[in-house]
């Protein structure tokens, strides 16, 4: 096969494009990744952001592990190629009064001593409502691996698939049903309001509805994204616990290439692609930014949908009502990710002392109730201002992972809300110093040697995730999890399956049906779809 000839070509060398790479190529496909910027892994990345101290390493963008599926661990061996994982116990949320709640992942009974401090009917009523959530996210979960059916058509294949899937919720009987429709529907604000009375539970509980999005807790919808991170098993064994990846986010894209590579998958970085070469409706390869063409009869995208279909391809060889659907495709996001050098643990009233001790492993964020939520978004949505108090959800890896700093030194990672979604189109430092500044303060009022521990920091916009990472409005998840953009509307309806318009050209973007967060899973599904409609035979 000449030099300029796959089997496969992926554009984007994210972690989505990675693990579709090593599918492919673990199937004896020609693949080649190819990768803008000098290293792979996109938000999956390990830095040395601190000029003054390039021993320090940080996971710049993401920050945590927890909804990659076992089987795609097994399949790539990633554990064998570096992948590890330490798990997190649970989470701690410092309040003003100086008080704290504690989630704890194994320990119920702790749990329901931490929230009886609020209230004994709330530390009553957690039980069920974990059980609850348990019950529907096992449903659910599942769900996750399965291709969405192509809702509202009437081809006898795609009426059964819609059967199939309504079939699977027989298990939540006509109740379970009807919760499942309200969770997709309400605001986690007011399902919260119907299970517990403590507004502190209540904005504990609120965090992780949030979490990514341009919303509120009291906008529609946002209980399904609760659920979303609730879920534990997508139907191939139970997914490691949220945990802290040792060498950092970059080391889980490392141990992907890695796979990918020893089965023969050649990966490029530096390398741009400009334009996707299309013919009779088929893709034909790409041509990169130095004008060399690459030839394949299969490519496959894990860029944003918006890059992939909008500007690497004419608008003409797409259909009207697909390229109108990815126009308007909403991608806004206000979200800062913030990377602290410290010279010592923070020393929290709450449990004084700067050794390691449980609180430090968990993380500890500033969600003190769904009303301090709801204000921080109407900050940055109405009054289009950084917020005055910002969502914070804190970890410290290098509780858990030594390896990152020099001994003594610890690394604290902030993923915080909301900006405005226009600060994606210019830097907006000054304001973001601010703002940053103003999250050290809160810090600082619950462990008083945080800010003068400080050795450095990296502050990290909107405008740096769109720049940097290609994720246009800042958004980590190429598009928001509202609710007609999910599922079947994921990224467009009719194309829910990981196929485009053009024959052969797939999306493997986080865009589609369970992107979002690092699991890989849309990378999976490409390849299972161009085994199905078997573009690629074996060499």
């Amino acid at each position: 096969m000449p030099a300029n000839e796959y089997d496969v070509i992926v554009i984007g060398g994210g972690h989505n494009g990675l693990v579709s790479g090593a599918y492919f190529a673990r199937d004896g496909a020609r693949t080649v990744v190819l990768e803008s910027r000098g290293r792979v892994g996109g938000a999956a990345d390990t830095s040395a952001p601190f000029a003054d101290h390039p021993e320090i390493r940080v996971s710049t963008y993401s920050y945590v592990m927890a909804v990659m599926p076992p089987s795609i661990i097994r399949d790539l061996e990633l554990e064998r190629h570096g992948y590890r994982i330490a798990p997190v116990w649970g989470v701690t949320h410092p309040l003003p009064d100086g008080r704290t709640i504690q989630l704890f992942n194994d320990d119920p009974k702790r749990t329901h001593e931490s929230i009886a401090q609020f209230s004994k009917r709330d530390a009553e009523a957690y039980p069920q409502w974990d059980r609850w959530i348990a019950e529907v996210a096992a449903v659910v979960g599942p769900l996750l691996l399965r291709v969405p059916p192509r809702v509202g058509s009437l081809a006898f294949g795609d009426l059964l698939d819609q059967a199939q899937i309504a079939w699977k919720f027989r298990k939540l009987g006509e109740r379970g049903v009807a919760d499942l429709t309200r969770l997709f529907t309400m605001s986690v604000t007011d399902l919260l309001d119907e299970w517990f009375e403590s507004e502190e539970v209540k904005g504990t509980l609120a965090a992780g509805a949030v979490i990514g999005s341009w919303s509120g807790p009291d906008a529609p919808g946002t209980a399904y994204a609760l659920l979303h991170h609730n879920i534990a098993d997508v139907g191939d064994g139970a997914m490691n616990a949220w945990g802290y990846p040792h060498g950092g986010m970059g080391a889980v894209s490392q141990s992907i290439r890695r796979s990918a590579e020893s089965a023969g998958c050649e990966v490029r970085t530096g390398t741009r692609v400009a334009k996707i070469l299309t013919g009779g409706g088929c893709a034909r390869g790409v041509v990169l930014e130095n004008g060399d063409e690459l030839r394949a009869p299969v490519v496959v995208t894990s860029l944003h949908p918006k890059l992939s279909f909008l500007e690497l391809l004419e608008r003409k060889e797409l259909p009207d009502d697909f390229a109108r659907t990815i126009e308007h495709w909403k991608t806004r996001s206000g979200t800062v990710k913030i990377n602290v050098a410290l010279s010592e643990l923070p020393d929290f009233r709450f449990s004084p002392g700067t050794h390691l001790q449980e609180h430090h492993t968990g993380s500890l964020n500033l969600s003190p109730t769904p009303a301090y939520l709801e204000r921080a978004f109407q900050d940055a949505h109405v009054d289009h201002k950084g917020a005055t108090a910002p969502f914070v959800e804190g970890t410290i890896p290098t509780s858990l992972d030594p390896n990152l700093a020099p001994e003594g030194i610890h690394v604290f990672s902030m993923f915080t809300q909301w900006v405005p979604h226009e600060w994606s189109r210019a830097p907006h430092r000054e304001e973001l110093d601010a703002y940053a500044d103003r999250i050290f303060d809160i810090y600082a009022e619950f462990a008083p040697n945080f800010k003068r521990a400080v050795i450095d920091r990296q502050v990290l916009g909107p405008y740096e995730m769109e720049r940097d990472l290609g994720m246009l409005g800042g958004n980590i998840f190429h598009g928001e999890l509202s609710l007609d953009q999910l599922f079947h509307m994921r990224p467009a309806p009719g194309y829910s399956d990981y196929r485009t318009p053009i024959r052969g050209l797939y999306n493997a973007s986080s865009a589609t049906h369970a992107g979002g967060g690092v699991n890989g899973i849309p990378g999976l599904q490409v390849y299972r779809q161009a085994k199905r409609d078997k573009a690629i035979g074996k060499r």
